[in-house]
C-alpha cells in the first residue's frame, strides 16, 4: 500500500511540475508578445511566479490561478512590471504597468 501511495504522489508531483512548466512558458510567449505590441522592450527575457492559488473557472471545475510578473522598459533606462493572468491553461489578460497609463490586453488581441 506504501508503494502504491508513493506513486500517486510522485505520479500528481509530476503533473503538477508539467503543468507549471507549461503555463510559464505560455505566460513568457504572451509577455513577450504584449510587449512587442505596445512598442516597449521585454527585459530579462524570463516571468516569475508571482501568485499561485485555486480558483473556479467557467465551468465550476477547480483549477490553479497564477499571476507571472515580467518588467519591460519603454526608455531602456526604467524598468516597468507587467503581470499575465492565468486560470488553469488559459490566459485571462495581460496587464502593463505603462508609464503612459496602465494597459490591460485580452489574450486574443495579440499576434502569435
Amino acid at each position: 500500500m506504501n508503494a502504491l501511495l508513493m506513486t500517486l504522489i510522485v505520479v500528481a508531483l509530476a503533473w503538477f511540475w508539467s503543468s507549471a512548466m507549461r503555463a510559464k512558458e505560455r505566460a513568457l510567449a504572451l509577455g513577450a508578445a504584449a510587449c512587442r505590441s505596445v512598442g516597449v522592450q521585454f527585459l530579462d527575457q524570463t516571468v516569475s511566479l508571482n501568485r499561485l492559488g485555486l480558483g473556479r473557472d467557467s465551468r465550476g471545475q477547480m483549477t490553479f490561478q497564477r499571476v507571472y510578473a515580467f518588467e519591460f522598459s519603454k526608455d531602456g533606462e526604467h524598468r516597468r512590471e507587467g503581470r499575465v493572468a492565468m486560470q488553469g491553461d488559459k490566459v485571462k489578460a495581460i496587464h502593463l504597468d505603462h508609464p503612459d497609463g496602465p494597459i490591460v490586453i485580452e489574450p486574443d488581441q495579440l499576434e502569435r
